[in-house]
């Protein structure tokens, strides 16, 4: 038998049999101390290699997932910028600026005068409106009196008149009937003095025959000449009780004349009444035009439009027109974010949305929300709107603006400046 080795070393014998024989060399030695730790060991190493290699697989995978969350959870563009109406402020009359109360740059307060023009011209123009009024007033006053008494007098004209006619006509009867009845006398004269006449030629031949006294005879020739006397006498009755028909005709149409021009009076008082509608609208013509002159003293003090700041380009001294701009109101308290956003990004976007702002010149983040988006892409807006409608056209994103609002109090400093460059970010939900 040979000997063993003290030492722990394998004889050469055994050796060569566990080559030999696998499944000898390949169980493990009851002997060898240190053979079963050691492949233990590396089976644990595997078995923790793979969980940590599953760990850090579902990590990667939950802080994609998070990840891809969080950037689908906003929208962001780097192409906008603070936008704000600018206010021009303008002058309404032409005159010469005799004080400019402002500095460019300097805040000013809704109503603060700006601009003063000398107002020496339209305080003189007032007052000529003033007196023109009055006078125009004054015209008024004395028409509006004049027509009711217009209106009395015509009436009672009218009547007198009416009553003068029927008057008139009376007189033509009476004058009429009195030359009838002096007509009548004159034929009835006539007819006795033919007789008286034919008498004295019977008693002059009787007187010659001595068959009637002298007496006889002289009374017979006296009676003859009184009745031609009386004849001519009422002859000339006759002739003016005609000149009386005929002066009562006269009378007659003059009354009638005098009567057909009082019934003008209703046109004479429509006629004054229509002069005073027009005097009153001569008053309302001078009263507007001494409001329009009061404004045009008002306009020599330009305001303010807004609160903001100024930018000037009126100095003391300058001679200017009607719509000539003097200086530009920049409303600091009004600014708001316009952002150009792709039209891929604004499948969920809506009004209300949260949005944070952040600033390139001062570094900070502003709160704001999406008020608005544009009805149309910038380039419609533009003065050459571009033609798609060619053989060459290529496809392009287009950006629309989108106006986001400042949360109240968030530019109390008001270092938003407009034309100043922001990053927006759109909450989507």
């Amino acid at each position: 038998m040979p000997e063993q080795n003290t030492g722990g070393k394998i004889a050469p014998a055994a050796t060569a049999e566990r080559e030999s024989n696998p499944a000898i060399s390949s169980a493990p030695s009851r002997s060898g101390s240190d053979s079963l730790p050691s492949g233990g060991t590396t089976t644990r190493k595997k078995g923790r290699m793979r969980l940590y290699l599953v760990a850090g697989g579902l990590v990667l995978l939950v802080a994609g997932l998070l990840l891809w969350r969080y950037f689908g959870s906003y929208e962001s563009t780097d192409d906008a910028q603070v936008d704000v109406h600018l206010y021009p402020v303008s002058a309404r009359i032409s005159g010469y600026v005799i004080k400019v109360n402002v500095d460019d740059n300097q805040y000013v307060e809704k109503g603060t005068v700006l601009v003063e023009i000398d107002p020496r011209d339209y305080e003189v123009a007032v007052a000529q409106a003033q007196a023109s009024l009055a006078s125009a007033e004054a015209t008024a006053k004395s028409l509006n009196i004049t027509v009711p008494i217009t209106s009395v007098s015509t009436e009672s004209q009218i009547s007198a008149t009416a009553s003068d006619v029927e008057n008139a006509k009376a007189g033509v009867r009476a004058a009429q009937k009195q030359l009838t009845a002096a007509h009548a006398q004159v034929e009835q004269a006539e007819a006795s003095d033919v007789k008286l006449q034919d008498d004295v030629e019977r008693y002059r031949l009787l007187v010659e025959k001595k068959e009637v006294a002298d007496q006889i005879y002289d009374q017979a020739v006296s009676a003859a000449k009184a009745s031609t006397a009386s004849i001519e006498a009422l002859k000339a009755s006759e002739a003016a009780a005609e000149d009386g028909v005929r002066q009562a005709e006269a009378r007659q149409a003059t009354a009638v004349a005098n009567y057909q021009s009082a019934q003008t009076g209703p046109q004479q008082v429509s006629s004054t009444r229509a002069r005073v509608q027009a005097a009153i609208a001569d008053v309302e013509q001078k009263r507007a035009a001494l409001d329009q002159a009061k404004l045009n003293l008002q306009y020599t003090r330009v305001v303010a439009p807004v609160s903001g700041e100024v930018n000037k380009t009126v100095v003391v001294g300058l001679n200017v027109q009607p719509g000539q701009q003097l200086l530009t109101v920049v409303p600091l308290d009004e600014v708001w974010i316009t952002a150009n956003f792709k039209e891929t990004q604004l499948r969920h976007m809506t009004g209300g949305q949260k949005v944070n702002i952040s600033v390139d010149s001062n570094g900070r983040t502003y709160k704001g929300h999406l008020d608005s988006i544009s009805g149309a892409t910038g380039p419609l807006f533009s003065l050459l709107p571009p033609e798609n409608a060619t053989g060459n056209y290529v496809k392009i994103v287009q950006r629309i603006p989108v106006k986001i609002v400042l949360e109240p109090g968030e530019n109390k400093d008001r270092q938003l400046r407009p034309g100043m460059n922001v990053e927006p970010k759109v909450y989507l939900r």
